[in-house]
């Protein structure tokens, strides 16, 4: 049989291989200068990371034979305390590493915190984190935004106790971009929108996505009389950003995608 060809990583991918394997080369040299620790080793890491083949994986994340992801980034910058943003800094775009175990002092974490900002450690980052994919699909804050065609770009990372808070479901999850102003100042161009795809009834006063046969939309809805919902943007300039008014029936132009439960985005 034959083996599989390996795509050859990027020279993005093989820089942050570089500066996984000389973070680790610190962490074991710190721990052969204290005689109280343990000398790490590639396997004592991938067993933290609670990987099957602990020292196989570790060392081919290392040398780059296998690219990074972002749950792997995160496990190992947890079982080696660092940040994600020191080894892979387009990965770790949106997410910030978990407090490191090794400081008990760190406070608990916040229930309404989404991303992992956390001191608390449990079995497994599996149970810890809840990976959304992250499309590379745009929903305008003004008029429609076509997305012909939709890939995964990664995935982020959100607290599964956030997620519980918040009555959502991993699997209904998926994250998107703003594109426009029309939402301003609630939502910029190009924030990163977590949209809850188990919501598709209309809520007065909430945002949500919406598809129509000018591409997707996000909009606040407005509750009005006689059953008609209003599509309103939250910038104030209405002679550019004008309500238009949403029917619930199938010949509606405008289908609910999900709802927006959560924005993130340069401030």
């Amino acid at each position: 049989m034959k083996k599989p060809i390996r795509t050859p990583l990027s020279a993005e991918q093989l820089a942050d291989a570089k500066r996984l394997h000389d973070i680790y080369k610190k962490r074991a040299k710190e721990s052969r200068e204290d005689p109280s620790r343990p000398v790490l080793t590639q396997t004592e890491v991938g067993e933290r990371c609670e990987w099957k083949s602990p020292q196989s994986t570790v060392s081919q994340y290392m040398t780059g034979k296998v690219a990074l992801n972002l749950e792997a980034l995160v496990k190992l910058s947890e079982a080696l305390d660092f940040e994600p943003a020191e080894v892979s800094p387009t990965l770790a775009a949106g997410i910030r590493r978990a407090s490191s175990p090794a400081h008990p002092d760190h406070e608990a974490p916040a229930a309404n915190s989404p991303l992992p900002v956390s001191a608390d450690v449990p079995e497994s980052e599996d149970d810890r984190y809840a990976f959304v994919p992250q499309y590379d699909a745009k929903a305008a804050a003004g008029l429609g935004s076509e997305n012909p065609h939709v890939e995964i770009r990664s995935t982020l990372a959100f607290k599964r106790d956030w997620l519980k808070v918040k009555g959502a479901k991993a699997d209904q999850l998926i994250v998107i971009y703003a594109e426009g102003q029309s939402m301003w100042p609630t939502i910029n161009d190009r924030d990163v929108l977590l949209i809850d795809r188990s919501r598709v009834e209309p809520v007065d006063r909430q945002v949500f996505v919406l598809a129509g046969v000018d591409g997707a939309i996000v909009k606040r809805l407005i509750q009005g009389p006689f059953g008609k919902w209003i599509l309103r943007s939250d910038n104030d300039d209405k002679d550019q950003h004008p309500d238009r008014y949403f029917v619930r029936s199938d010949e509606n132009e405008h289908r609910i995608i999900g709802q927006v439960i959560w924005r993130g985005g340069d401030l």
